[in-house]
Parts: structure tokens; C-alpha cells; sequence
């Protein structure tokens, strides 16, 4: 017995959504079938509304709903650090932290040829215009510890480094409450490599 093509239709779109599958996209499209109108109509509202309620900007990439952008005030963060990172949510994870104070730079991509995401994706002319423009005296690489990551982090580092500024990192190491014996050979790796004094 076949669903109803309009159910299949919903499915078909609930799994294009990051980390949904056939399954997970069939629960979704059962839950918002018993959903009351007014509640599916708030929602179609809401998505209907997100190109022109959210914008990228222009200046550092980041997700803003206003004319300004919260991230690019220079006067408030006092510029002296940029922190470059591949999206948008990147931002408010690490700005939710408390512990960074500068601006930021969002790629948009990490490097994957696989992908068809080449160096002219990263548009680094702009980082490194950023960075002349504010006498950034040091970026802070936040990029995942992946292949792509690792590639796009050594590809920044040297497009910046004829302008002699500091260049870093984010640490990486073991997860805080682990205990060694659970954590794999390549962590472990890393946070030997990464150690810093106590």
C-alpha cells in the first residue's frame, strides 16, 4: 500500500534537512499531519518568511536580522583579533562561550575538491583585505578537525602569513569529564601534540 502522494512529497523534503533520513523524515511527516492547522500554518509562515528575514553580511558573513550586523561592530570588540570560521552557526556557538571578543570571518565552505569546493570558493581576498583593514594582529583559525578543515586551515595560513601577524589554532584534545580509555588513538594524538604548561 502506497502513502498519499502529497505525504511523499513532505517526506521527500523532510529529508533533504541535515541528518534526516527515510525513517526519521516518515516520523516528521506522521507528527505534522496531526499537527492543528493554525500551528502548520505558523510554521509555512515562518519558513516563507526566512529569505527575507535573515540575510548574510556582506562585511563578515555572519547570519543577521537587522541592518546592522552585531558581529562587525569593531568599536565594541576593539579589533584586534579575527576569528575565522566555515558557517554562520559557527558564530553564535563560539560568541556563546564568553571567552572570545573580536570579530569574525565566515567562509561559507571548507575546502573539498570532491565537492567541487576549490580555493576561489574562500574568497580569501576578502579575509586578507579584512585583516589589512583592521590591524588585525592575530586570526584564530576555528575550523573542525576534519580533512577539509585541516586542508582550508593550512590554506589560510598561508595566504596570511606574508602579512606577520599572529597565526592560531583552537586547541584540540581531550573531551572535559573523559576519562583516557575511551578516547580514540587520533584525540589522544592531538592533545599530546597540543599540550600546553600547567
Amino acid at each position: 500500500m502506497k502513502y498519499p502522494l502529497h505525504l511523499l512529497k513532505l517526506i521527500d523534503t523532510l529529508k533533504k534537512l541535515p541528518g534526516v533520513g527515510s525513517k526519521t523524515a516518515e516520523r516528521y511527516a506522521f507528527e505534522l499531519v496531526n499537527w492543528p492547522t493554525k500551528n502548520l500554518n505558523e510554521m509555512a509562515t515562518l519558513i516563507d518568511a526566512t529569505p527575507t528575514q535573515l540575510k548574510i553580511c556582506d562585511v563578515c558573513g555572519c547570519l543577521i536580522d537587522l541592518e546592522t550586523c552585531q558581529f562587525c561592530d569593531a568599536a565594541k570588540y576593539g579589533a584586534q583579533t579575527m576569528c575565522v570560521v566555515a558557517m554562520p552557526r559557527d558564530v553564535f556557538s563560539i560568541a556563546a562561550t564568553n571567552e572570545y571578543k573580536g570579530l569574525y570571518h565566515v567562509l561559507g565552505a571548507l575546502l573539498s575538491p570532491i565537492d567541487g569546493i576549490g580555493p576561489e570558493s574562500l574568497n580569501l581576498n576578502k579575509l586578507v583585505k579584512r585583516v589589512i583593514d583592521n590591524e588585525i594582529k592575530e586570526v584564530v583559525i576555528a575550523l573542525d578537525s576534519t580533512l577539509e578543515g585541516d586542508t582550508t586551515s593550512l590554506y589560510i595560513k598561508q595566504a596570511l602569513t606574508p602579512l606577520n601577524i599572529q597565526i592560531s589554532r583552537l586547541a584540540f584534545g581531550l573531551p572535559m569529564g573523559s576519562s583516557i580509555d575511551y578516547v580514540d588513538g587520533g584525540t589522544l594524538a592531538r592533545a599530546l601534540s597540543a599540550r600546553s604548561c600547567f
